[in-house]
């Protein structure tokens, strides 16, 4: 029996040709205009980062925590006022790559600024700076006061360390604490900074500044005294006189009477020596044995007693060439300066009306 043949399919007919030319016209102009939008949402985009933030304070400071995520960074800068679109601004630190870039600290940002220059800023690292002077002659707990009060560092962080022996001896210093190292100056530190960092950076600059006096006076500047008996030197000095030129002459005298073996007999040795010091130095005080009562003790104390400055110490390394061994305050700052007992009582009756206290024990007289 033979089967029937299979038919091929039927061929189907081809769309209209008015179709294709239909969607070809269509899809040009579809695609030119996906392209200006896209082209003017770009340009928008660029223009918005560019573009000053109308509504920013002048200055806003913004803290950025560690591991803060960019979301919380950009809620963080609206909220003071720095940009006015975040989620704009998480795009831009995407599309510029930043996203992991953004650093933590406490950052200021001038009125003004763009998108772009806030991001710029974040980058870069560029933390706000608190600017700390330290005085010279202030001790190292009055430092501390300071930098606490910036909100810089803890105050008893600070105190534990520079009495540390230990970290005293990691920053190579010859003394067994921070006392005298600490250089009085101007500085610029960043909130965050740890107090060992802090410290680190005043006892740096005491170095920079000593290795340059040092050089300038020479070689055999100082004598035979050590580092160490050079920096408690030059803080009887500066807490001394605040007359810069009087200096060397100050370090003249106390040298002169180490060369003799005679006593310093300094008041402020014998105040730093006191614990909760309240202004009057007494009698007692200046009879009480201790290291640092130069009144009954012999020689230097046994470290500064203060943070000495550059004429301080420039002072000591070159003193004057006088054979002064006594002086006294005429009670304007300044002081007279002897060379003879007879000479120096006479001083004192003409400036010190009632004298403070009485010599301690075989001194000559108070200086």
């Amino acid at each position: 029996m033979r089967r029937p043949a299979m038919s091929d399919p039927a061929p189907q007919p081809a769309p209209p040709p008015h179709r294709w030319s239909l969607a070809r016209r269509l899809l040009g102009p579809l695609v030119v205009l996906a392209s200006l939008v896209l082209i003017a949402a770009v340009f928008l985009f660029a223009l918005w980062a560019r573009t000053p933030t109308p509504h920013s304070k002048s200055p806003a400071v913004v803290d950025i925590s560690k591991g803060a995520g960019l979301a919380d960074i950009a809620a963080a800068l609206e909220d003071a006022g720095v940009i006015g679109r975040p989620r704009l601004f998480v795009m831009l630190a995407f599309a510029a790559g930043a996203q992991g870039e953004l650093r933590a600290g406490e950052y200021e940002f001038a009125e003004g600024g763009s998108p772009w220059e806030v991001l710029t800023i974040l980058r870069s690292g560029r933390t706000k700076r608190h600017f700390v002077t330290l005085q010279e002659g202030w001790t190292v707990a009055q430092m501390a006061d300071a930098i606490a009060g910036a909100n810089l560092a803890r105050r008893a962080e600070l105190l534990a360390l520079s009495g540390d022996p230990a970290f005293a001896r990691a920053l190579d210093l010859p003394g067994e604490t921070l006392e005298g190292y600490c250089f009085p100056d101007t500085y610029a530190f960043t909130r965050g900074m740890s107090a060992g960092a802090i410290l680190k950076r005043l006892v740096s600059r005491f170095r920079e500044v000593y290795a340059e006096e040092k050089a300038a006076a020479g070689a055999e500047a100082g004598g035979d005294l050590s580092e160490h008996e050079i920096v408690t030197l030059a803080s009887i000095v500066e807490k001394e006189t605040g007359v810069p030129g009087e200096r060397a002459l100050i370090a003249a005298v106390f040298l002169n009477r180490l060369r003799l073996g005679m006593r310093l007999q300094s008041d402020p040795t014998v105040i730093y020596g006191i614990a909760d010091f309240d202004g009057n130095l007494t009698r007692e005080h200046l009879a009480r044995p201790g290291p640092y009562n130069t009144y009954v003790r012999a020689g230097l104390p046994p470290g500064p007693i203060a943070n000495p400055g550059r004429a301080a110490l420039r002072g000591v390394l070159e003193p004057a060439p006088d054979d002064y061994l006594y002086f006294v305050s005429r009670n304007d700052g300044s002081h007279a300066f002897s060379r003879t007992l007879a000479e120096h009582n006479r001083a004192v009756r003409r400036y010190q009306k009632r004298p403070r206290a009485a010599p301690a024990p075989n001194a000559e007289s108070r200086s």
